[in-house]
């Protein structure tokens, strides 16, 4: 049978055993329910609460003390926990009322249980003499916790070991199930601060209280702090329990619901896990706009920093070189390479500059001032068209399409896709790339924006720089067509009653103002990439329906260490998309990359893996009804059979244009005022991206510019 004191008896028999705060703890050890706990302490008749009066007996105590509140959960879209509540335990020093009571007496007694405790618990806390002295001076009505936290199968092994003295007593404690999951996102808490340890307090809590101290956990601490409860308790002069009465029961705080899918989360970061040793994976839904994965690798194992992390641990795994803290879906900010390529072809057909079926001649090197800059392949890719050139991943043809549309034209349309500004989730330390323009480049490059500095960003390189999540908002744009969804991370908030205060609709964020003819060749331009010969993406095909993507590979890192970013990023399905996602794959030194061999694979693995949840979400929709008249008998085509999207729930606002493969439209609300193409905002230049290692700037001036393109089929 576990020892407990009375904090034990009255937590278990009364504190624990509330409906509302198991159903927050559905992880609660079993322990719980298997002790014996015994009833509070009636005063007997011949005895009142006036014999435990302060000022006759100065021993007698009337506490009241605080029951923290179990924090709310975090839950994945349909309720999956990912950070929830569970019982531990602690072992503490139960001082009793001494006759003898003076300070070497106190504190061996004290002493010798310590002593022999050693061998029975790992984690042991440390205590002084004058500690151990002034808790029995102030506060021996209360136990001492002596220990860390102790799990239900290790309570069990020492439960009959602890002498005299010592008590199991339990606690709530926060815990992440899965671990490292999403832990970038999700974030930890931490304690409040420590006990008191002077004379006790009114109200102070019976163990430590938490608070959020990053990611979700943070941002949305008001929101999963309940309500503490309150006990109070009577004790005589000889420090027995005249009264235990639970005034008011602690409320758990309100749930948070995630748009993340844990199945797909799972699986995004195991396929991570195998195919990279750093890299990211973000899945969006193009109509709602909710993220459904969002991983970064490599990660960290939240449960760690509960109840609290050493500072040897944290020192190590801040100075980890691979940064396992990093969030490197949304933190950090890489060159997109050939991924922007998309980017540049749609505001080159949505200007006129090229048409579906023109083409251009594509050497295997152009000039560009003093400066020459080469194919990926180094080898002429003749006249070709832009859906050839999205396929192939022609950098002669983008360089030169590039200068001819100008920088502004593409670059305002990255800035209408994401780029170049926070995405707006709640995320800590998010960052926001770079979409330079010329007061950027005047600042830091001493020049304004010159024809190399053009040929290099028409290709991904350059100064642009994003993260992985921006780079798949801007999929998402461009399978959307006709606006930028705006992104979620948050699906519902529920207060500590389970009533709903929070939940977003889907919206757009920005207009895209382009038609849908040019985003029409661009999609048939990446699902070539993918789905035709000699595209530099077919490794990421998949079986059961086409998926349209782009590949991309860049330097990146230090200089001199030859360092190089793989990219896969796209949509599917190509007719009708739904779904976003962008891979990066982070090269080591040296190490030979391209996104058609490192990243492109990763992406199929992901997408087989789900491959039943995709096609019950991608199935055609149903033909309109065909209405037979009554009157004569004769069927009338009252509805044409055309294709119709089901409006749900999850897609409640968005309408999509009857012809099919037509681009999504957002909500029907007033356009904004997109500006001229002259018109170039810089959004980024007072938060400079957060990468912890040194981005490689290019050289200035039109003479000096190296190809900084490097990709492989």
């Amino acid at each position: 049978m576990v020892k407990l004191s009375f904090l034990g008896r009255l937590s278990l028999a009364s504190l624990f055993a509330t409906a509302p705060i198991l159903a927050q703890s559905p992880a609660a050890p079993s322990l719980v329910n298997s002790v014996t706990a015994e009833p509070a302490v009636k005063a007997p008749v011949a005895r009142g609460a006036a014999d435990g009066a302060i000022h006759n007996r100065k021993n007698a105590r009337t506490i009241t003390l605080k029951i923290p509140a179990p924090r709310g959960m975090i839950v994945d879209r349909v309720g999956e926990p990912i950070a929830q509540n569970r019982v531990v335990y602690q072992v503490a020093l139960q001082y009793r009322q001494f006759e003898n009571a003076d300070r070497d007496f106190v504190i061996n007694w004290a002493r010798t249980r310590l002593d022999s405790l050693g061998s029975i618990v790992k984690k042991i806390v440390m205590k002084s003499d004058d500690e151990l002295y002034g808790h029995y001076r102030h506060r021996r009505w209360l136990p001492l916790y002596v220990s860390g936290e102790i799990d239900e199968a290790e309570a069990r092994k020492i439960e009959s070991k602890l002498p005299t003295g010592l008590v199991l007593t339990p606690i709530y404690s926060r815990f992440y199930p899965r671990g490292d999951l999403a832990a970038h996102i999700v974030g930890y808490s931490g304690a409040v601060g420590k006990l008191p340890t002077g004379p006790i307090n009114f109200n102070e809590p019976l163990w430590e209280e938490s608070e959020g101290r990053a990611g979700l956990e943070k941002l949305f601490d008001a929101q999963l702090t309940g309500d503490p409860g309150m006990k109070k308790l009577l004790f005589d002069e000889n420090g027995k329990k005249l009264l235990e009465e639970q005034v008011k029961r602690p409320r758990p705080g309100g749930m948070l619901v995630t748009t993340l899918d844990l199945k797909w989360q799972l699986l995004a970061e195991k396929t991570l896990s195998e195919g990279c040793r750093r890299g990211a994976f973000v899945v969006i839904d193009v109509i709602t706009g909710e993220v459904l994965v969002m991983a970064s690798r490599p990660s960290f194992d939240l449960n760690g920093f509960i109840p609290g992390i050493s500072d040897t641990d944290f020192k190590a795994l801040n100075e980890d070189p691979s940064t396992p803290l990093y969030g490197r879906a949304f933190q950090s900010a890489y060159p997109p390479a050939s991924s922007f390529k998309p980017v540049v072809a749609l505001a080159a057909l949505n200007n006129g500059v090229v048409t579906e079926e023109s083409t251009i001649d594509c050497p295997a090197a152009i000039s560009v001032g003093r400066a020459v800059f080469n194919n990926w392949t180094k080898i002429p890719e003749g006249s070709i068209n832009v859906k050839r050139a999205i396929a192939r991943s022609c950098n002669t043809w983008f360089y030169q399409v590039g200068i001819d549309v100008g920088p502004a034209a593409f670059l305002n349309l990255a800035r209408r896709l994401g780029y170049g500004e926070l995405s707006g989730l709640p995320l800590i330390g998010e960052t926001p790339g770079l979409v330079p323009n010329d007061e950027w480049m005047l600042k830091h490059e001493k020049r304004k924006i010159l024809d190399g500095d053009t040929a290099n960003m028409s290709i991904g390189q350059g100064s642009l720089l994003a993260s992985p999540l921006q780079v798949a908002q801007g999929m998402a744009g461009i399978a959307n067509g006709g606006a930028l969804p705006k992104l979620h991370l948050v699906r519902q908030v529920q207060d500590t009653r389970g009533r709903v205060v929070q939940a977003p609709i889907p919206e757009r964020k920005n207009w895209l103002g382009v038609e849908p003819t040019a985003v029409e060749v661009v999609r048939k331009g990446m699902s070539d990439v993918v789905n035709s010969g000699g595209g530099t993406g077919q490794r990421g095909s998949l079986s059961y329906t086409k998926l349209c993507g782009k590949t991309g590979t860049a330097q990146w890192g230090p200089p001199g260490k030859n360092q190089r970013l793989a990219w896969f990023a796209g949509f599917l399905p190509d007719d009708n998309p739904r779904y976003a996602f962008a891979v990066l794959y982070e090269g080591r030194p040296g190490e030979k990359v391209s996104g058609g061999r490192m990243a492109a694979p990763m992406v199929k693995k992901f997408f087989e893996g789900i491959k039943d949840d995709i096609k019950d979400t991608i199935v055609p929709p149903k033909k309109a009804l065909i209405v037979v008249d009554e009157s004569n008998g004769e069927t009338i085509d009252r509805a044409k059979p055309v294709e119709l999207d089901a409006i749900n729930s999850d897609t409640e606002g968005f309408i999509r244009e009857p012809k099919q493969g037509a681009p999504l439209k957002a909500l029907p609300v007033e356009p904004l005022e997109t500006g001229s193409e002259s018109d170039v905002i810089d959004s980024t230049e007072e938060a400079p991206p957060v990468d912890p290692r040194p981005i490689r700037a290019l050289p200035v001036g039109d003479d000096e510019f190296i190809e900084e393109s490097a990709e492989e089929p």
